[in-house]
């Protein structure tokens, strides 16, 4: 055989053996979804919502007040923790940064960047329509990424606040690696009281927490209620009933934020209860939290911009989801926090 005709051979087995390997991939590869992962990095100057701060309050007095509603504040402007006096305060802080996305191993906030693990882990099929009860609706499974991200603090617009979340921005949790985050059935180790509101009945008070989560704040009472998005339960990313992404990343947002309380590792900041330090809190109250859009569009200003748990998505969803290249979601999560200040 001549050099030539050899030469021929070799680049048709290598092609060959380039086919076979690709028909052959991994099912984590096959299961990772159509599409790339998207995103940017958040600008901490231009895509925050500055007026989100807002209000400020000391004791029942708001000394800075704000359109968008506010939670219960201490009503005396003095504190006292041991035998340190002080000023109570209330004021709304950014302190986390996710990413929301159906993509396995998608850091959207860091600018659309997608690992590989080096292993099978994380990757099932994270969408598709399944029939219920006769109906075809739409199921969606979120992974989310939790960082570190005490904007305030680290940027230094405020020196020696003691009230302040204090630390460097870094990478928390990532769901992929969390089994109770992907089955529904392991997830029932944490949250045992899901059958309890299993009914029509429990889902049918969602709609008074959408209504009051969208008018002002949402309703604490009904602590199953992730208000417009749906039912809190289970505390994982699988979302029986999507409506759309910002719906659906959301729910899955908030369902993981209660997640953390009920392991402990997130804790209360707002109310009376917060003033000298934080506080256990595993059933979460919705009223502490409000996120904010980072990607693929940031919100960074109007009533809605950094809307609390449960709020309609109707006048938030118009230019946040792009076919392709905007479909993965990041969110600031903005916590309340009462402080008896210095």
């Amino acid at each position: 055989m001549s050099r030539k005709n050899r030469l021929l051979t070799w680049i048709c087995c290598a092609l060959l053996a380039c086919s076979l390997s690709l028909a052959a991939a991994s099912p984590a590869q096959a299961s990772a979804g159509p599409g790339r992962c998207t995103g940017k990095f958040v600008n901490p100057i231009t895509d925050i919502c500055w007026s989100c701060l807002f209000p400020i309050s000391v004791g029942g007095l708001k000394i800075w007040p704000s359109s968008r509603p506010d939670t219960s504040n201490p009503t005396l402007p003095v504190c006292l923790c041991g035998l340190r006096p002080g000023i109570a305060m209330g004021f709304w802080e950014p302190v986390r940064l996710a990413d929301v996305s159906m993509k396995p191993w998608c850091f959207v906030n860091l600018g659309g960047m997608k690992l590989d693990p080096g292993f099978d882990i994380g990757f099932k099929s994270m969408a598709g329509p399944s029939a219920v009860g006769g109906a075809t609706q739409y199921n969606s499974q979120w992974h989310v990424h939790w960082y570190a991200y005490p904007l305030i603090y680290w940027m230094e617009i405020v020196a020696d606040f003691l009230c302040l979340e204090q630390g460097s921005v870094d990478i928390l949790y990532i769901t992929e690696i969390d089994p109770l985050w992907q089955d529904s059935e392991l997830t029932a180790i944490i949250n045992p009281e899901a059958v309890l509101f299993a009914n029509p009945l429990a889902l049918a008070a969602c709609a008074a927490d959408c209504v009051a989560a969208t008018a002002k704040l949402p309703t604490d009472e009904l602590f199953w209620c992730a208000g417009c998005q749906g039912s809190m339960y289970p505390l994982n990313g699988n979302v029986s009933a999507t409506i759309g992404h910002v719906q659906a990343s959301r729910l899955a947002l908030a369902r993981f934020s209660y997640k953390l309380h009920r392991e402990l590792v997130a804790w209360g900041t707002m109310g009376s209860k917060g003033l000298c330090g934080k506080y256990l809190m595993p059933v979460m109250r919705k009223q502490q939290y409000r996120f904010q859009a980072t990607n693929p569009n940031p919100q960074t200003k109007g009533r809605y911009a950094c809307a609390p748990i449960g709020a309609s998505t109707t006048l938030m969803s118009a230019g946040q989801v792009y076919p392709a290249i905007g479909e993965d979601m990041g969110y600031l999560v903005w916590r309340k926090r009462n402080c008896c200040a210095l």
